[in-house]
């Protein structure tokens, strides 16, 4: 039988204040970076306290999504969680940055698991019908972690020290814990593996280190035969990965899952919004502080109408989607909406007043939000329930991936196309929206043109992928979300007897 609705909501509360803690910890410590970096003398390694990060919440996510199909969700959720904040008091306690990127990148592991986990148990509780709603509850973590990480970060190190950013989690998420221990059910676990995808898993894992490590490089500009040397291993690590799991008899990411069409629409439109919006948010107040000549305060107010819109549309199509049982119009109008967004912001005129630029984006924001998280509940619903865990981390991936290649791709040009055309006098690497901002006013306009002229072909590239996620929305089969119930939780003492 279903949760009774008091127990589903405590279970909702549970899992959004996990997934709530794990998708602040990757957005506050970027306001903290200088401080850290400066205490622990190694300002040449701060990147990889977030890099390391995201690269350990990327390559577990198929394993863990693996792991809880076989030994259970709730397993794999609590245990991520006890790690997380273990890993959080390691942070607040080094001494070293070796030290601390360690326990980030423990971190960036557990995290995979909560973000995975919390979608898999919502998913396995609740009935296609309902899921769009409480998935897009969950989903609210990320941009509402976007809106208040960075300012929480400062406000904590300005007045408690760096370590509160991570110390801060330890009370709330064991109050989390607690709650979780009660509310998240014993679910029904898969068949155990005759073989588990070791050789897969270690392949994949690799590869997309290898593929991390060299997009990163290539915009740092520095380290072109590192770079190319990474991108070599990367893809034989990929071709490697393919053929191994062609012949694994249980692989780790299952490829005859894409020959769905409900999950191959939804893997394309997953990875668009890695793309699409995800890659470009981080340059947009560059962008505003350069063209429009702003203040790095005032150029800000882009990315959170554009957070604040993704946020919106997730809400309201996860409701609209429960309600009506229809979703296959949400992709559409979302990708529609997302790529007019995109197409206007390449002819807008530097200058133009910043509400502009926000109501552009911030549309954008909202067409992305339509599929953000429905396009995860509807994919769920399209592979067997013994695979939740594994469709879900894939969905997850390929978002991830998208996002970490093309903000690395979006960084390079970016960098080349301003250092080519700036004029004489004026050096791309120690170029600052400070230093603009005090040269002549026939300068100023000068490079403002540069900056346009350089993102407009990004903004376009950007809306051609939407254009591409559109073509997947309609592909994305007919038919309305079943209001079938779910298997029942197993009770403690029926787990114990499996």
């Amino acid at each position: 039988m279903p949760l009774s609705p008091l127990r589903l909501r405590l279970l909702v509360i549970s899992l959004l204040t996990v997934s709530f803690l794990g998708a602040l910890d990757h957005t506050v410590v970027s306001t903290s970076l200088a401080t850290v970096a400066g205490e622990l003398g190694a300002l040449q390694l701060m990147s990889w306290v977030v890099v390391g990060y995201t690269l350990a919440s990327t390559v577990l996510l198929p394993v863990l999504g693996k792991l809880g199909d076989v030994l259970g969700a709730r397993r794999i959720f609590l245990g991520s969680l006890a790690v997380f904040l273990a890993a959080s008091l390691a942070c607040g306690f080094a001494q070293n940055i070796t030290w601390l990127i360690a326990a980030r990148v423990l971190q960036g592991m557990s995290s995979a698991g909560l973000q995975l986990m919390s979608q898999t148990i919502i998913a396995r509780v609740t009935t296609q019908r309902e899921r769009p709603r409480y998935m897009a509850i969950i989903g609210a973590a990320f941009p509402i972690a976007i809106l208040i990480g960075p300012v929480l970060g400062g406000a904590i190190t300005d007045n408690w020290g760096w370590q509160w950013v991570f110390w801060i989690n330890i009370p709330v998420g064991a109050a989390a814990l607690g709650l979780a221990l009660t509310a998240v059910p014993h679910l029904e676990r898969g068949p155990a593996p005759r073989h588990f995808d070791v050789a897969g898993a270690a392949v994949f894992t690799m590869s997309l280190v290898a593929l991390v490590l060299a997009v990163t490089w290539a915009a740092e500009r520095t380290a072109g035969p590192a770079a190319a040397a990474a991108f070599a291993v990367s893809a034989a690590g990929f071709v490697f990965f393919f053929v191994i799991e062609r012949r694994a008899p249980e692989p780790i990411v299952p490829l005859d899952f894409f020959a769905n069409r409900t999950i191959a629409a939804g893997a394309a439109l997953s990875a668009i919004i890695g793309v699409g919006l995800f890659s470009i948010t981080a340059y947009l107040p560059t962008y505003f502080q350069m063209a429009y000549q702003t203040t790095a305060t005032v150029s800000g107010l882009v990315p959170i109408a554009t957070v604040f819109g993704m946020l919106i549309g997730n809400l309201l199509t996860g409701w609209l989607a429960s309600r009506t049982g229809r979703y296959r119009i949400f992709p559409i109008i979302g990708t529609s909406l997302g790529a007019a967004g995109l197409f206007v912001m390449a002819l807008l005129p530097a200058g133009l007043p910043l509400w502009v630029p926000m109501i552009v984006m911030g549309t954008v924001g909202m067409g992305t939000g339509a599929f953000m998280s429905l396009i995860v509940a509807v994919v769920q619903g399209a592979a067997p329930a013994s695979q939740t865990g594994t469709i879900t981390a894939t969905i997850n991936l390929v978002r991830q991936v998208g996002s970490t290649v093309a903000t690395a791709v979006i960084g390079g040009a970016i960098g080349f196309g301003v250092a080519a055309m700036l004029p004489a006098g004026l050096d791309a690497s120690t170029l600052t929206p400070h230093l603009v901002h005090g040269v002549a006013p026939e300068v100023q306009t000068q490079v403002a043109q540069i900056y346009s002229s350089v993102f407009t072909p990004v903004f376009i590239a950007l809306a051609a992928a939407y254009a591409v996620g559109i073509i997947a929305a309609v592909l994305l089969p007919h038919g309305r979300l079943s209001d079938e119930p779910v298997p029942a939780p197993l009770t403690t003492s029926e787990t114990l007897s499996a």
